[in-house]
């Protein structure tokens, strides 16, 4: 069953015009959520960055907070899922050819539940392969990269690069050449005893498993470096990871042919019990 607009409706007759501006110009925004035991993790935190996403492009979002909240829960519950993944999009709507925002009078909005499919063990067990690829990150004066948008060329781009190199995941580069994120994650790597990840003025979304990563490490002591990296820091690691909310924190075995490490780090592995715990204390809290 697939959520459109205010109804539930089955997969098959979930229709969205051809003249969705979404469809025709990227015109929109997403969020991708994981449901673990029937709670969906960190909702309220989603729902506020699918709402700056459509303020930052003038998108007025046809729910409220709390309705998008009733709405993802209700979808989640009619498709019975336990351990799901939930994708929110809110499209500019169907509306005449051209790029005025104001041809479309109402927004589409579509929320899919879908049964979460664990990443293969030995992805967890030894770690990805990863490279820097050429595509370079969208300038962020060009578009600011805290906008979750659909149109997503610029990463589908570095998807075919990764693809062509045999790689799981792409690692693009500023248009300075410092390290900003992959094509669907947020990069970690550490080096003398330090946690290091490229800080949000290199032009990356900031994920929200990012930032709960970010507190597990303060808490735990770990020493923390947010800055500027060249691609060379990367190559001179001890671990590397990457996180997203489907993958959570991932190790990363080799970057562009280099080994870094044929098993996850103790330090990632110590994010990844600490994520393990607040995914466990949100569902505890939820659930009461």
């Amino acid at each position: 069953m697939i959520y459109l607009n205010n109804k539930l409706v089955p997969e098959g007759k979930a229709m969205v015009s051809v003249y969705d501006h979404g469809f025709l110009y990227g015109d929109g925004i997403y969020e991708t959520l994981r449901v673990y035991d029937g709670i969906v993790f960190k909702i309220d935190e989603h729902i506020q960055r699918l709402m700056s996403s459509a303020a930052m492009i003038g998108l007025e979002v046809p729910k409220s907070s709390d309705g998008i909240k009733k709405a993802v829960y209700e979808t989640v519950r009619a498709n019975k899922q336990k351990d799901a993944v939930v994708r929110i999009t809110v499209s500019r709507g169907a509306g005449p050819l051209g790029l005025d925002p104001g041809l479309c009078p109402e927004p589409t909005f579509v929320i899919m539940a879908h049964e979460f499919h664990p990443y293969p063990r030995k992805y967890n067990q030894k770690g990805l392969s990863i490279a820097i690829v050429n595509t370079r990150r969208n300038y962020d004066k060009a578009l600011d990269p805290q906008i979750k948008s659909l149109n997503f060329l610029n990463n589908i781009l570095a998807k075919i690069e990764a693809k062509k190199m045999d790689v799981q995941e792409a690692i693009m580069l500023n248009y300075r050449g410092y390290v900003s994120e992959g094509t669907v994650s947020n990069i970690f790597f550490v080096r003398d005893n330090a946690l290091c990840t490229p800080s949000l003025n290199v032009g990356l979304l900031g994920g929200i498993t990012r930032s709960i990563i970010l507190t597990i490490a303060g808490q735990s002591g770990i020493r923390l470096k947010e800055r500027q990296f060249k691609p060379g820091e990367l190559y001179k690691a001890e671990e590397i990871f990457i996180s997203n909310s489907t993958m959570e924190i991932m190790p990363v075995r080799e970057i562009n042919g280099k080994i870094i490490s044929d098993t996850p780090g103790q330090v990632t592995k110590k994010l990844r019990r600490g994520y393990g715990r607040v995914v466990r204390d949100y569902v505890k809290e939820e659930c009461k």
